[in-house]
């Protein structure tokens, strides 16, 4: 089997935090190099694009969700759907930090997974004069939950891919711990539970 017949594998990365942090930006440097400063609230976009991760062509598929999702179980659902997340907040927004506790306690509790691939970004970080959360207060934050901590600007594109790519490198590593068994036992259970229902 050669590795150019297999198609590349798809990683699954979840924009998350408060609106007007900058996810779309960051989504859209990523994408197409292009820094969107007037942006209209994002109901949710997908984009999908092909990189070269360590060597490797694979894909990524991002979900940037709205910032003020009304509908929880509509979050719930691209909390399901996701690999891995970005939790975004802005440097300049003490209220953006402090939501990323509520969202990293909805997402543990959608994938029932305290080892979720997940990134801590603070965005802005050319916004340096109007800084209201310092590095050292995200770090711990970052630090309690055993994540990494990155600091982004979409405007000067700092750090942008480094984000993505180092959790589509833990996504990556996830999928190997797991490696096919991953679903084996929820098939038995699922086989299980349809026994009941026959009988």
């Amino acid at each position: 089997m050669s590795p150019k017949t297999t198609t590349p594998s798809l990683h699954k990365v979840i924009m998350v935090g408060s609106g007007g942090v900058g996810k779309s930006a960051l989504t859209l440097q990523f994408m197409y190099d292009e820094f969107v400063e007037d942006y209209e609230p994002t109901k949710a976009d997908s984009y999908r694009k092909k990189v070269v991760l360590d060597g490797e062509e694979v894909q990524i598929d991002i979900l940037d969700t709205a910032g003020q999702e009304d509908y929880a179980a509509i979050r719930d659902n691209y909390f399901r759907s996701g690999e891995g997340f970005l939790c975004v907040f802005s440097i300049t927004e003490t209220d953006s930090f402090q939501a990323t506790q509520e969202f990293r306690e909805q997402i543990l509790r959608v994938k029932g997974d305290q080892t979720v691939p997940f990134l801590l970004v603070g965005n802005k970080s050319d916004l340096e004069d109007r800084r209201k959360v310092s590095k050292e207060d995200a770090e711990n934050r970052a630090a309690e939950w055993g994540v990494p901590y990155v600091e982004t600007s979409a405007k000067t594109r700092t750090n942008v891919d480094k984000v993505f790519f180092d959790l589509m490198r833990e996504i990556r590593v996830r999928k190997d711990v797991d490696g096919g068994d991953k679903d084996a036992p929820n098939k038995t259970k699922k086989r299980k539970k349809l026994k009941c229902t026959i009988l």
